[in-house]
């Protein structure tokens, strides 16, 4: 088996384990914001093994997939805004540190801002636009907040992700 074989076989594979989270997702009232960050790490792997254009193909066609398969399309619409973050924390990560972190979390409230609005103004998705009328604005700003705070977190593990699984890759 080729090389180009091998980096297709392993895009085919990532992007049905990627759309899988995002279908199980669904299931689980929990894992809406769970699932998507889920299915993103799994573009560490092919930018390691394969490049970054595989994981941007492989970003691509889960979220296609996503929109498409999976009932509950809040998970989707956040894979669809963030679910590329890997691919971009490698350009990001080139920042110096001080400008570095405003721009991630400038750039992650712009997405979250940004879905949430097509979901709700273009989309009119009827469970999303009865929750957010429920929810009083003060209550949304600290989700916001705390969004920003897992964010981090998020880029923090990401980046222990790709140290652990670049020492178990150079072990083989």
């Amino acid at each position: 088996m080729n090389s180009k074989s091998k980096t297709i076989a392993l895009c085919g594979m990532l992007t049905a384990l990627g759309v899988l989270i995002l279908s199980i997702g669904s299931l689980i009232p929990a894992a809406t914001f769970c699932c998507p960050v889920l299915a993103s790490y799994l573009l560490v792997i092919l930018i390691r093994e394969c490049g970054a254009t595989a994981a941007v193909t492989a970003f691509f066609a889960i979220a296609v997939l996503g929109v498409l398969l999976v009932p509950d399309k809040e998970i989707a619409g956040l894979f669809l805004a963030l679910g590329y973050y890997p691919v971009l924390k490698r350009k990001l990560d080139r920042l110096p540190k001080i400008a570095g972190w405003p721009v991630k979390l400038a750039w992650f409230n712009a997405a979250v801002l940004a879905i949430y609005a097509i979901m709700v103004f273009v989309l009119k998705l009827d469970a999303l636009t009865q929750e957010f009328r429920q929810t009083q604005m003060w209550l949304m700003l600290v989700m916001l907040i705390l969004g920003n705070a897992v964010f981090l977190l998020c880029d923090f593990v990401l980046n222990r992700l790709a140290t652990v699984y670049e020492r178990r890759r150079n072990r083989r």
